[in-house]
């Protein structure tokens, strides 16, 4: 099959040479006449050679995300099939499959489409035009797939309500992709029972990408008193309460994920142990502070800070101020889980921010381990938005 031809200019593409999945519209020297927006188009460099196939986006600044670097690609339903095939035969080795992300954009080359089970549901975000143009046939060939290995799928949702598909020329939209069904499914990770809100819940409803984090600070929880900022619904005090936890706190400034994250404590039989509060952070922390409490355990997992490299500044100050707080409201010895899900948010400059803010009060950090996202939400090395998710985990000492 012969693709209508995109030119680089001379010396762009690094990225794509590199390894990257995306070219932007500054790095396009020629296009063949009348490229629907969408299509499948092979990209060649300046000189000719060829760099593969993708689709196209006039809309869009990515304006090709690469499908194949091989220019004989013919994007059919064997290549997607085996697309799927690849990245589900990925997480059966590396992951807990019972609720996990199928597919992971540009991570598992089928990039802008991400899919999450929850289950024997599937939550679908499409966030890019090309894709959701194989949204249906990819969908198809996945139920297959899992069908294949005798797991059955009662239902599928569209989450693609992301403003990101604005910029893609696409509006929002969510809803049904199956027959309807009950959109609270019942889920269960690390010991932990949760009612996952796929309708009106953040993103897909859930965050998976921090599945082996929460697992991670169960060790550290029994007999402790815990402090869990930014809880959402409840899942890292979840875990920290199933550990056996003296007390916990959860704060979080929504009041809908508040309530639910009641019900999942109630759910866990947690109700004694696991409290809620739906009050800022920002404004609670000073004031826990200056009430003279303590905690031996703190987890700071705030939403994004940033979203744009424009903002890292005062992101940088909101982390900065977070994380000192905690250190300041721990007991000497006490143990700080902290994280950034922010990819504008480095690793360098984040490392680096937390160490600002232990040096302002003092303290000094014995690093426990470092980590990132889980083997579901692969890193994909050249394509630097894949990886996104920095948790640490310190012990917070007293100068000696």
């Amino acid at each position: 099959m012969s693709y209508p031809i995109v030119t680089l200019k001379k010396g762009e593409g690094r990225a794509l040479k590199a390894g990257g999945l995306w070219i932007f519209d500054n790095e396009i020297a020629a296009a063949s006449k009348q490229i629907t927006d969408g299509a499948i188009v092979s990209v060649q460099d300046f000189d000719g050679y060829p760099m593969g196939v993708g689709f196209y986006n006039s809309h869009s600044k990515i304006i090709i995300r690469m499908l194949s670097r091989h220019a004989d690609t013919i994007i059919d339903d064997a290549f997607l099939r085996h697309r799927v095939q690849t990245a589900w035969d990925y997480r059966k080795k590396t992951v807990d499959i019972s609720s996990c992300r199928v597919i992971f954009g540009e991570a598992d080359f089928l990039p802008g489409l991400v899919v999450d089970k929850f289950s024997d549901v599937l939550v679908v975000q499409s966030l890019a035009l090309g894709i959701d143009l194989f949204k249906e046939s990819i969908l198809r060939l996945l139920l297959e797939v899992l069908a294949a290995d005798g797991i059955s799928i009662r239902g599928v949702y569209e989450r693609s309500d992301a403003k990101v598909r604005l910029q893609e020329g696409m509006e929002p939209k969510k809803g049904f992709l199956s027959s309807p069904f009950h959109t609270k499914v019942e889920i269960e990770e690390n010991g932990v029972r949760y009612i996952v809100d796929v309708e009106n819940g953040q993103k897909t409803g859930f965050f998976l990408d921090q599945k082996y984090n929460r697992l991670a600070i169960q060790r550290l929880c029994k007999g402790a008193d815990v402090l869990d900022c930014f809880t959402h619904t409840g899942s890292f005090a979840l875990n920290a309460g199933i550990a056996g936890a003296a007390s916990v706190l959860g704060v979080d400034a929504s009041q809908l994920a508040i309530t639910q994250a009641v019900e999942n404590a109630k759910r866990n039989g947690l109700s004694q142990t696991v409290q809620f509060q739906c009050c800022d952070v920002f404004s609670l922390l000073p004031q826990l502070e200056a009430e003279g409490k303590q905690f031996d355990v703190i987890i700071l997992d705030p939403p994004a800070f940033t979203k744009s490299r424009s903002s890292v500044k005062n992101a940088v100050k909101g982390y900065r101020e977070i994380n000192l707080r905690a250190m300041k409201l721990l007991k000497d010895g006490g143990f700080l889980a902290t994280c950034s899900c922010s990819h504008f948010m480095t690793y360098e400059l984040f490392t680096q921010t937390i160490a600002q803010a232990a040096k302002h009060v003092h303290k000094r950090l014995r690093q426990v381990e470092y980590r990132t996202q889980s083997p579901d939400h692969p890193i994909l090395w050249a394509a630097e938005e894949s990886y996104y998710l920095k948790f640490y985990i310190f012990q917070v000492c007293q100068m000696p």
